[in-house]
């Protein structure tokens, strides 16, 4: 080999080591700042590439090599300019926030410019074609057997009938589910008298199990907004901190039975489930608010505000888990959809409840998954993805992964599934409710051995002394803006009352 062919060999290899780093680091680029960092890295990159090709001939190599440049940089600066003046638009009647396009950008640019270099270092057109051709798949090869193994094997067959305990959670979640999606219906901003009232009953269902609810107030255009958060402190391990949470709030034009109101029925069921219970880390159940458009993906999500306050005191958050749409399952062939190539991997039956994250949270998911294919007897299936894929950072665990929290989405998969998604037909009877106790169930064990059983001596000392306080470990700073909505579905005597009031 020519000593061109081997220099032109290894900046090939280069350009594939870094297309894997921005796969695999790419979760700063779901703000705005992250594709202009991205975009310098690969235009600095290009350009360095075309100088070891072209040397100081460089500065005449207007078509091959300073016409694409200008020309991606450009497109790149138009995307970003109009998400900046227009943070969302309808498209079909449907509210489409811009910064999709920007995500689209993140993915597409370094791609292409990747298909430039390929088209500088090799010049006979069968050696381009087939760099071209091999090139992805051995990347996408790589990545999808590094993304979709997991340990432990799924439940097959039939359910066992559900136990006592388990009709019970049944009926507590179809009545969670009926008060948010029937009584109470749409809530986000635009109907922010119901959004209040939802709060106020997921303040009620936490304070009535015996925690103290500590909010979490921040202003969006002027309006206050607040998470809801208890806590479980931890016993031998306080400062290490899991996270359950799940968004409260519904797209605008839909009730929300499934999308979040299953989410929220089953974060106020573990909190319930694990109430009595001593672990060595700290658990925070989080409501959120504001998950949904336009405040997806935006400083506005309430996760967003809480990933960024945790991070700001540098706490140690080993674990986020959000409960995202898990209420409906299909048991027919052909009822599971998926994002492009996964559907050779995956059954095409909705009947799974789903345990994704990104690639850094990769071991969590196979944790997390193992405990609970351990542990129920329930369909599952599980993917550490680049948030490029579709429906990945689709709820309130990517915030966490922006503020470098190893954080997983536990969902039944949403619109890759169910045929109501953000519809006014998103409806209390459209949910599965047996098979979502069967699932917060398993959760339930996953949030178990995340947080750690607690030594026997440990026990032994703690039992008879107080089991833990309300407030500790809490990252609230209380502020109560006036005007919030009266208590939700009955009056509280003052020693019922949340401390916090």
């Amino acid at each position: 080999m020519s000593q061109t062919a081997l220099r032109h060999t290894l900046l090939t290899l280069l350009w594939v080591l870094s297309i894997a780093v921005f796969f695999r680091w790419w979760g700063t680029t779901l703000r705005s700042p992250g594709l202009l960092l991205w975009t310098l890295f690969y235009l600095a990159l290009y350009l360095a590439t075309a100088f070891t090709i072209y040397g100081r001939g460089i500065r005449t190599r207007h078509r091959e090599v300073w016409r694409p440049a200008v020309l991606w940089t450009t497109l790149v600066l138009v995307v970003l300019g109009a998400h900046a003046v227009l943070p969302q638009i309808h498209l079909r009647g449907q509210a489409v926030q811009t910064v999709a396009f920007v995500s689209v950008m993140d993915v597409v640019f370094p791609c292409w410019i990747m298909v430039r270099v390929v088209g500088l270092l090799w010049e006979p057109i069968l050696v381009r074609v087939s760099v071209l051709t091999l090139g992805p798949v051995i990347i996408l090869s790589g990545m999808f057997a590094y993304m979709i193994p997991m340990p432990g094997a799924s439940h097959a067959g039939p359910l066992p009938p559900l136990s006592p305990d388990q009709e019970s959670l049944r009926d507590r979640l179809a009545t969670h589910v009926h008060v948010l999606a029937s009584e109470i219906g749409e809530r986000n901003n635009r109907t922010y008298g119901a959004l209040q009232r939802a709060a106020t009953f997921v303040e009620d269902e936490l304070a009535a199990v015996g925690y103290t609810v500590t909010p979490q107030y921040y202003d969006v255009g002027g309006r206050p907004f607040h998470n809801m958060e208890v806590v479980l402190p931890g016993v031998q391990r306080p400062d290490e901190i899991i996270v359950v949470g799940g968004h409260y709030d519904s797209a605008e034009g839909t009730p929300g039975a499934n999308d979040n109101a299953s989410g929220t029925a089953a974060l106020l069921e573990l909190a319930r489930l694990l109430h009595q219970e001593q672990f060595a880390r700290t658990i925070r159940f989080v409501a959120f608010v504001n998950e949904e458009p336009p405040y997806f993906n935006t400083e506005g999500m309430g996760s967003w505000q809480y990933a960024a306050r945790a991070a700001e005191r540098g706490e140690r958050v080993v674990a986020m888990v959000s409960l995202e749409t898990v209420g409906y399952f299909r048991t027919e062939p052909e009822s599971q959809r998926y994002p492009p190539l996964f559907d050779l991997f995956y059954p095409d039956r909705g009947d799974f409840i789903a345990f994704v994250g990104n690639l850094a949270s990769r071991s969590l998911v196979r944790r997390a998954i193992a405990v609970f294919r351990r542990t129920t007897r329930f369909p599952s299936q599980g993917v550490a993805a680049p948030p490029q894929v579709p429906g990945v950072t689709w709820s309130c665990h990517s915030a966490f992964w922006i503020h470098g929290f190893k954080a997983i989405m536990i969902t039944d998969t949403a619109p890759f599934r169910y045929p109501h998604y953000h519809q006014l037909t998103d409806t209390v009877d459209r949910l599965d409710y047996e098979r979502m106790a069967r699932v917060v169930e398993g959760v339930a064990e996953v949030i178990r051995h995340l947080a750690g059983p607690v030594e026997r001596s440990q026990a032994q000392s703690t039992q008879h002394g107080p089991r833990w306080h309300p407030n500790a470990g809490s990252t609230s700073s209380v502020r109560e803006p006036e005007g919030l909505a009266p208590r939700y579905r009955r009056s509280m005597s003052a020693s019922e009352a949340p401390r916090w009031r």
